[in-house]
């Protein structure tokens, strides 16, 4: 089970998103389920939302004058409950402006839910 937010980079409508799961699937021989919030209600996350006001908290007041700053006050945030954050800095580069064709969409296996089968969908493996 993925839970995922309505727009952006993971969003119920982006094609390469879902292309990016297909290979997931297809490599773990697993079937997939996701389920996005609908628009607006990222804070519903419970995930995220109880995370991101910890990491807010941890380093306010403090510069963010480098990616290296901004990773290691990530990294040590902490609560009284136990919450552990672990960070690492991507320097990897990535391909932009790919464009994923009508075809290409197709060949994923994906089979919308009953209730909105847009926000809501599987993606089974290929092989």
């Amino acid at each position: 089970m993925i839970t995922a937010d309505g727009g952006g980079s993971n969003g119920s409508r982006n094609r390469l998103w879902k292309i990016a799961l297909q290979t997931l699937a297809d490599e773990l021989g697993l079937g997939l389920e996701i389920c996005h919030f609908p628009p607006g209600t990222s804070k519903w996350n419970k995930i995220e939302h109880r995370l991101f006001s910890f990491i807010t908290k941890n380093w306010r007041g403090r510069p963010l004058t480098s990616y290296q700053v901004i990773v290691n006050l990530i990294a040590h945030t902490t609560t009284k409950a136990g919450l552990v954050v672990k960070a690492a800095l991507d320097t990897s580069h990535y391909q932009t402006g790919i464009v994923v064709s009508d075809e290409e969409l197709a060949r994923v296996k994906i089979t919308p839910e009953k209730f909105h089968g847009e926000w809501n969908y599987g993606i089974r493996p290929r092989r």
